[in-house]
């Protein structure tokens, strides 16, 4: 007999192996007809799994987290045969899930346009409707470089040939079509209901520019129809939104091909900046930080020391001088390092917190920038502390009440918390990251926080928990982190004396609540549409004058109004005022202040918002009153 045990722990005996189908018709053919896969003892198997020997079993359905990929995945081998139904002779090579969809890279004759969306997709529809089941099938590697060779498939064969020689593949077959794939699949192709394919681009074969360009699919899907409709409003919504169209309509900043990944702030976007700049400063100054400045490159040996060298000299740049080589800083941390070492440290000084608005450089790939979201040069909201390991949790529960506090303030309220445990590649033993990890869980613990885990998403030298904030469309943006360092203090001779007069290494700790900043403003651009609130905009009011009789006195009232801190212009075009005002309105200026021979006449303004709300006449003092409680209320 073998036993299997569901998750609500109850037992289900089979005389012969059952397969994950066979064990959900037992249950019910409610259960037998969801049924996308199983997942016994931890693993992910398709329905048609075998289960030899006694196992503990879920069976995955739509509701379950692991669905949506699976769906993802077996999509893009339903593109990939809809592919070569169509268009005979194209190979198919690749073909991974990706953040909301698949793509799947195609050799063909001729690149695919967006015209030929259509028919894929249709075609598409219609295998769906002829419900093929879906197979495994297991071969030798040998045997499967055969195969597919055989088929014209030389991608494939490729692909096969640089796996080891020992390893059976699984192959994967629906109607005629077959595919090299770890699954696991639907059990058919009807369970595929709701995709679209995106778009089409270029994308050379293994990623390498000596090799053929090919031609990838783009595609997305859901669970359901509902899903599917919600994520394209979403990208309808992201369009709108998109910070490089703001910016320029609003004049904030440029990008150019003498500069890629590197940004020219206009006076407008500089304003934004500030703002940022300053409140973050404010927040460090009322943290206990102390603001420091470092060079911005430093002789390669000081990276070799930190580790960056081994674990990160692809995404540095490098210059010469009187033959040393440096890097330009990636990263603030070494830096603030080589603060703290001038002068020894007691115990009795820690915590020591340095902050810096540090500009840090890193060679992305040019294919990866994306406005101001990626790029190249950006400066962060960097943060160190110096610390003993018992002020951990202290000093991570004070940064967490910090961190949420500031988001709720730019207008973010749904924040997940996540933590980022060690990558492959890292330093230090496992037992230190065991205590770097735990660190970091025992002080989300005491905050009485929920967390997520990633597996594999830490840095180099440490894990660190992740801020991830959902903006007003429903995207999710990964913002701040706190970051746990045993390593870096030691490999660059940071001490302190403790109260046993022994010289310790400190513990380190990372932490940026905003991050990058420009990143950080196209964030804020694209979940506030550009309207930003008054206290963030960069120009919070324009006084407009109906007549030249009303000149000297706009005049007059900017002055005063920006003697009193506001960003404030004035418009003074012969220009009737309804065209000023549907300017100023689509420019989303926050408040639009009217100047007529009354207002003068009473030492008022008349006040309106980009919205059209009428507040009426105001004295100057009232109005930045006004703006003055908004700020304060944000």
């Amino acid at each position: 007999m073998i036993a299997i045990t569901l998750p609500d722990g109850s037992r289900r005996e089979f005389e012969s192996a059952p397969t994950v189908g066979d064990v959900a018709a037992s249950i019910g053919a409610g259960l037998a007809k969801a049924a996308l896969a199983g997942k016994v003892d931890g693993r992910l198997v398709d329905t048609s799994f075998r289960i030899e020997q006694d196992a503990e079993l879920a069976i995955v359905t739509e509701k379950s987290p692991e669905a949506l990929d699976i769906l993802r995945h077996s999509t893009a081998h339903l593109l990939a045969q809809a592919v070569q139904r169509l268009f005979p002779g194209a190979q198919v090579t690749i073909g991974p899930v990706i953040d909301n969809g698949f793509y799947y890279d195609f050799a063909y004759e001729r690149p695919f346009t967006p015209e030929d969306l259509p028919a894929i997709e249709a075609e598409m529809q219609k295998i769906v409707k002829e419900a093929h089941a879906v197979s495994r099938s297991v071969k030798s590697r040998d045997d499967a470089v055969a195969y597919f060779k055989g088929l014209g498939e030389h991608y494939k064969a490729e692909i096969i040939e640089s796996i080891p020689a020992n390893e059976d593949l699984s192959l994967y077959t629906q109607g005629e079509f077959t595919d090299l794939c770890r699954g696991p699949h639907v059990p058919a192709t009807d369970k595929l209901r709701a995709f679209k394919l995106m778009k089409v681009a270029g994308a050379y074969w293994r990623g390498d520019s000596n090799n053929q360009m090919l031609s990838r699919i783009y595609g997305t899907a859901w669970l359901n129809d509902k899903d599917l409709k919600a994520y394209l409003h979403q990208l309808e919504e992201a369009e709108k939104r998109d910070h490089r169209k703001i910016a320029k309509a609003q004049d904030l900043f440029h990008l150019q091909e003498e500069g890629p990944g590197l940004i020219f702030w206009h006076p407008k976007g500089w304003a934004i900046w500030q703002v940022v700049e300053q409140y973050m400063r404010k927040v460090y100054r009322d943290s206990g930080y102390q603001e420091v400045r470092c060079p911005q490159i430093l002789d390669v040996t000081l990276w070799q020391k930190s580790g960056h060298w081994d674990n990160y000299k692809d995404n540095m740049f490098f210059t010469e001088s009187e033959k040393r080589t440096y890097a330009l800083k990636p990263m603030n941390c070494p830096g603030h390092v080589q603060v703290f070492n001038q002068g020894l440290h007691s115990y009795r000084d820690l915590p020591i917190r340095y902050g810096e608005f540090g500009a840090c450089h890193r060679n992305e790939p040019s294919g990866a920038l994306h406005g101001i979201l990626r790029v190249r040069g950006f400066t962060q909201d960097d943060g160190h502390i110096f610390c003993t390991e018992d002020q951990i949790e202290s000093e991570v529960r004070a940064f967490h009440e910090q961190a949420l506090k500031v988001y709720g303030h730019f207008g973010f309220e749904d924040v997940q918390i996540k933590i980022a445990l060690r990558p492959e590649s890292r330093l230090g033993d496992d037992a230190t990251w065991d205590k770097a990890e735990n660190a970091l869980r025992s002080a989300l613990g005491a905050a009485g926080v929920q967390w997520e885990e990633l597996p594999g998403e830490g840095a180099f030298y440490g894990p660190k928990i992740e801020y991830h904030l959902k903006d007003a469309i429903g995207r999710t943006w990964q913002l701040g982190t706190m970051q746990v360092d045993f390593m870096m203090p030691g490999r660059l001779g940071a001490e302190y004396v403790d109260a046993s007069s022994q010289r310790r290494h400190p513990v380190m700790l990372h932490r940026a609540i905003v991050g990058s900043m420009e990143r950080f403003i196209g964030i804020l651009i694209e979940h506030h549409a550009g309207h930003m609130p008054a206290w963030l905009a960069p120009i919070q009011a324009v006084v407009m004058n109906i007549t030249d009789a009303q000149a000297d006195y706009v005049d007059e009232v900017r002055k005063s109004l920006m003697n009193q801190g506001l960003r404030v212009s004035a418009d003074l075009r012969n220009e009737k005022i309804g065209f000023k005002i549907r300017e100023h309105t689509l420019q989303r200026v926050p408040y639009l202040l009217v100047v007529g021979d009354r207002e003068k006449e009473h030492g008022v303004v008349s006040v309106r918002s980009r919205s059209g709300e009428d507040f009426g006449n105001m004295t100057v003092a009232d109005f930045v009153a006004r703006v003055a409680a908004e700020s304060s209320a944000a």
